[in-house]
């Protein structure tokens, strides 16, 4: 009876939303001060959903983002990951706020040392490609870069292995460097696709597929204006007008889809938590003098977490500045620390010093978003027991929606498939967590979360403009769009009038 009601209520809210269209999104690119400088270890998003694709229900998606705000045109050296980092996506199946299921990510970059001559001398290139790259050649790519993603349940240790072949070792497609080097952006599409693997994954019985390349940034927002003290002035129903700063960005994600079955922990227990993390050796250093082209080498087996990412925005917008760095390398079952920022929100009153005509809630502490954050909503994605924790929480058995029919608002939408249980790339997470930090749950009587009264606007009454939804997405894994090309043109003719597809003679 309870998720009859849980559902009836999230529609009651969606509704009265639905005449409020807050359209920005952001997410935790550059959240926090240390990230900064460590870009390649910066994780901007997480998605967790089940996954949508026809036929495909009975799996989950997880897909970790990284590498904020890619150029396109960013060569010579384009964006490998970090060699000597740690990137985990973690599974906390039980509600204990510990991780039972880690699928950690290990790179390797290979540097081809491909030459060509000059005047007799055969001479290194200083380009990571010499000539067009196609699906299955490496003969003009200098450098390679493979992976392999070990899965850690307590003390078992196990690697994910190619369903055709057993090998542990997987392929990173090289980013979009242009048209030229690859032809088309079609022929991009069918280039990245052959990396899409079919995996064996330890203790599971029925294999999952796993990605890991460049894509489009999947977020839209405004964020000159959003951080210049929320300089914008577009009113509710404006069209879509506002500067989209991502339009022309890209990242690296890391996709992995796996059964249902083998993250939860029982049948009777099917909501899972999880988040992303990366981590990196605590000693390194600069060497003067590099060794096979390292300039930074490791110097201990240490490591250190310096990234970490479930819910969207909480660093960003929630965590105080004096503790971003601390959130970053923090666990989950310490997040008590952190208690203050979720139950006495800060930006809530900004918003209503900036906008007087706004007013913050009154409830404090905010249960609706300690439920929202930490512990998950009751009869949605709320696991008994729970230890409260920051972390997407999915109820892996709410049923999907397929796309075309998904809100964007997700739950507040009355798609309860949506965040916050769990993550899809079209949900509006910027315009859900705005709405329910200015009191939406509260406003609409939604759980019991304190009176209507106590949230007297339930809502924001302007926009940024920029918009998303689950029509920028495809409906099939890896889900997120073909990266942007470095390079939009086609191969360019030559002063004769002729194409110029490869080197000239004696040169590149």
């Amino acid at each position: 009876m309870r998720f009859f009601k849980t559902v009836s209520v999230l529609v009651l809210a969606g509704a009265m939303l639905a005449a409020m269209p807050v359209r920005a999104r952001a997410s935790s690119h550059r959240e926090a001060p240390l990230i900064t400088t460590m870009p390649k270890t910066d994780g901007t998003d997480f998605y967790l959903f089940r996954s949508y694709e026809p036929g495909r229900s009975s799996f989950v998606t997880l897909v970790a983002n990284y590498q904020p705000l890619e150029d396109p045109f960013a060569g010579p050296n384009y964006f490998t990951m970090d060699p000597d980092a740690l990137y985990d996506i973690n599974i906390d199946n039980d509600g204990d706020a510990l991780p039972e299921i880690t699928f950690r990510f290990r790179f390797t970059n290979t540097n081809q040392r491909l030459t060509v001559p000059v005047n007799g001398v055969n001479v290194e290139v200083p380009l990571v490609n010499i000539g067009p790259i196609a699906a299955g050649s490496t003969t003009n790519l200098n450098v390679v870069e493979t992976y392999t993603v070990e899965e850690i349940s307590g003390k078992h240790h196990g690697f994910l292995t190619n369903a055709s072949g057993g090998s542990k070792i997987f392929t990173k497609p090289t980013d979009n460097i242009g048209n030229k080097t690859f032809t088309s952006p079609s022929d991009y599409q069918t280039y990245a696709d052959q990396y899409i693997y079919n995996v064996n994954i330890p203790n599971c019985s029925t294999p999952g597929r796993l990605f890991v390349g460049q894509r489009k940034d999947p977020f839209a927002v405004n964020l000159g204006e959003t951080f210049d003290l929320v300089n914008i002035s577009n009113p509710v129903g404006a069209p879509d007008e506002a500067t989209d700063s991502l339009a022309g960005k890209n990242v690296t994600a890391l996709e992995l889809e796996v059964p249902a079955s083998c993250v939860v922990q029982n049948n009777s227990q099917p909501i899972i938590g999880g988040w992303t993390s990366a981590s990196v050796p605590k000693n390194r250093m600069l060497n003067v003098h590099p060794k096979n082209g390292k300039a930074i080498e490791s110097g201990s087996t240490d490591f250190v977490e310096v990234s970490r990412l479930g819910m969207p925005l909480v660093n960003e917008l929630v965590i105080g500045l004096n503790d971003k760095d601390k959130w970053n390398s923090s666990q989950p079952k310490d997040d008590k620390q952190f208690l203050q920022y979720v139950t006495n929100p800060t930006v809530p009153a900004l918003i209503q010093a900036l906008f007087p005509s706004v007013t913050a809630p009154t409830l404090f502490p905010r249960a609706d978003l300690v439920a929202v954050f930490l512990t998950g909503l009751s009869g949605v994605n709320q696991p008994p027991g729970v230890v409260p924790s920051e972390m997407l929480r999915l109820n892996t058995t709410t049923p999907i929606v397929a796309k075309g029919s998904q809100s964007r608002l997700g739950a507040l939408g009355g798609d309860l498939a949506g965040y916050p249980n769990g993550r899809r790339p079209g949900d509006d997470v910027v315009d859900i967590t705005l709405q329910v930090a200015m009191g939406a749950l509260i406003h609409a009587g939604t759980f019991g979360f304190g009176m209507p009264s106590q949230a007297p606007s339930g809502g924001l009454p302007f926009t940024d403009g920029a918009l998303v939804n689950d029509s920028f997405f495809t409906n099939a894994f890896p889900y997120l769009m073909t990266p942007i090309p470095g390079s939009p043109n086609g191969p360019v003719p030559n002063n004769n009038g002729l194409p110029v597809n490869g080197a000239p003679s004696g040169g590149v």
